[in-house]
Formats: C-alpha cells, structure tokens, sequence
C-alpha cells in the first residue's frame, strides 16, 4: 500500500550547513535502501517534510525521525493511500522556507505550517519545487 505522509517538526538549534548537509545524506541512504521518496523542507527554524512509499516504510522512518534529537514539536499533518508518487524522482529533496525567498515572502508572508492544512502545505511545496533555484542537490 503506497502512503504519503507530511510532518511538521521545530528545529532545535541552529539550521546549519552542516546539519542539512547530515540530515541529507543519512535521508538518502535511507530513503533508497527503503524504496521512500520525499522532499525536506527547512527554514524559519521549522521543517516541513514529506515521505512516500509502503506504509511500513513510512511509518518505520517517521518513529526514528520522532527520536532524532535536532527537532521537536513533530506532528502528523497527513497520512493517507496515494495512487503514485508526486516526488518519485528524489530519494530526497531539499526546499529552503526562507523568509528571503521571493515566493515565500510575496505569496506566503505568514506561513505557518503548524496552523495550516495539508492542501496548503502541499501546494506550497510545489510551488517552490516548481523554482529551480529552490531545490538544493536532488539526488
């Protein structure tokens, strides 16, 4: 069964170079020996990610993700049977929510994920994938 998942988390700490740069390599060796998908959005002291694949998988990456200790606050924003993958391509994908990024300042002054819905928080997502200077080493 084919799921997507979309969880909201707070950074704790800085959001570093060097622990995107962390986060991403282990998300992607992961990801591939698990056959997930997704894309992983941070900034503004938040991450915003979405997971897909079997519903094992998901759930399985989602417990060790609750007990990573470079964020709190994580909840579920969605969990529900998909069709096909939106973000097959990426093992996984990085979007910066950066209040100096055009998209997110003119069409989303005050995103806050944690008070928003799944639809917003998905089209959101696409639109910044739909920036070429949004995504960051897809791989």
């Amino acid at each position: 069964m084919l799921t997507r998942m979309i969880y909201i988390s707070r950074a704790v700490g800085p959001q570093t170079t060097t622990v995107t740069t962390q986060i991403l390599e282990t998300a992607r060796r992961y990801n591939k020996a698990h056959n997930l998908t997704g894309v992983l959005c941070q900034g503004r002291g938040l991450y915003v990610q979405v997971l897909e694949g079997e519903r094992s998988a998901v759930n399985g990456l989602y417990r060790r993700i609750v007990g990573d200790n470079r964020h709190d606050h994580t909840e579920i924003v969605h969990f529900g049977e998909i069709e096909s993958r939106q973000f097959k391509e990426w093992s996984m994908a990085l979007v910066h929510l950066s209040i100096d990024d055009p998209m997110v300042a003119m069409k989303h002054p005050e995103f806050d994920p944690y008070s928003a819905n799944s639809t917003a928080i998905m089209g959101l997502i696409t639109e910044l994938l739909s920036s070429s200077s949004a995504i960051q080493n897809p791989g």
